[in-house]
């Protein structure tokens, strides 16, 4: 698409470092300050014609994002189809930014557009800040590239502009606000404006995601009490499963993340500090408990993995954390049936099981 050809791109503020600017009590959320990066790129010397049109669904950082906003900023995509967008640009905080792209990647699996998700790592106004530089990319991804569906953007330490499938983004690291994808495999990167796709085996060809989009799950109401409770665990050695009280308020499903191996302790008279007992107290009240990420019974699996496996956690392999949790939240607020749970899980919809 030629730099001179106007774009027209919605930009839908939510808030986050991006959005934020230095005041007496740190770093916070500042209406004007999403709408700063509107006038930064106005001054970037050679940028591309480009026709914005803004709405701020909500305005927080994103560690006090609650499920109802996914809701809202779901409906608010949703509501651009058809409206001539070339795209839609959201800007979001890096705490939780996988976890929306996540769960934006399945309410909006139909996207006909790209909806781009990106970050900064410091307010705009701080010079280190790269939020400028991964909206300018986001904009060029739209405009250049003009893949369907959900993606994420951000800058890496060498200060390339890296693309993330939706579902394939990883939590930023502390310290180095650096975010991953599974197998150390973005999607591709932005370079002079242009993308370059990743070709590694886990990533779908860009040509791939021109397929017949699966029908978008309906999105729960904008209200708490229509996202269920799910309980995620993370495994670390001498966990006592004992403080885990399900009777008093049982979710409706457990996510039980496990070592890289796909294990977790499944040792034999450690009765409180076993994953196998934890299942079976479990699946005793009716509650599932899906095990991420688990490697192939056809494959290197440890006796341990099996252990779990045979006590009836459900296993769920080639898919990430971020991914498997959103997607778990999701099934159980749209199903009451744990049969419907399980399959919705199974069933791909935006490249989030990797081959």
């Amino acid at each position: 698409m030629s730099a001179n050809l106007s774009v027209k791109i919605l930009v839908l503020f939510t808030g986050g470092t991006i959005g934020s600017r230095r005041g007496a009590h740190g770093i916070d959320v500042d209406t004007a300050g999403s709408y700063f990066l509107l006038e930064q790129y106005a001054q970037i010397a050679g940028t591309r014609e480009v026709e914005f049109e803004t709405a701020q669904p909500c305005n927080l950082l994103s560690e006090n994002l609650v499920p109802a906003d996914w809701a809202t900023l779901a409906q608010s995509i949703r509501d651009a189809y058809g409206g001539g967008y070339a795209g839609v640009i959201v800007t979001h905080g890096s705490d939780t930014l996988s976890f929306s792209s996540a769960m934006l990647s399945y309410l909006c699996c139909d996207a006909p557009f790209p909806v781009v998700l990106t970050a900064a790592n410091y307010p705009l106004e701080d010079p280190r800040s790269n939020g400028l530089a991964n909206f300018s990319a986001s904009v060029d991804f739209i405009a250049e590239a003009g893949l369907p569906g959900v993606f994420a953007l951000f800058g890496d330490q060498r200060g390339e502009s890296v693309v993330y499938l939706g579902t394939r983004i990883t939590q930023a690291l502390p310290f180095t606000d650096q975010f991953d994808a599974p197998h150390a495999a973005p999607f591709g990167r932005m370079r002079d404006g242009r993308f370059e796709p990743n070709p590694h085996p886990v990533n779908p060809a860009a040509s791939e995601l021109f397929r017949s989009a699966p029908s978008a799950p309906t999105a729960p109401p904008a209200r708490d009490d229509a996202w269920p409770p799910v309980l995620y665990v993370k495994p670390y050695p001498g966990l006592d499963y004992r403080v885990y009280d399900l009777d008093s308020r049982p979710p409706r499903a457990v996510l039980h993340d496990t070592y890289h191996s796909g294990t977790a302790n499944a040792r034999d008279g450690a009765e409180g500090r076993t994953l196998v007992s934890f299942i079976a107290y479990c699946r005793e009240r009716g509650v599932d408990v899906y095990l991420v990420p688990m490697r192939s019974p056809e494959g290197d699996m440890y006796a341990s993995s099996s252990h779990l496996t045979g006590a009836g956690g459900i296993a769920l392999g080639n898919i990430s954390s971020e991914a498997a949790l959103m997607k778990l939240l999701l099934a159980c607020a749209v199903s009451e049936d744990a049969r419907e749970v399980e399959r919705f899980m199974r069933s791909p919809l935006f490249f989030e099981y990797m081959a």
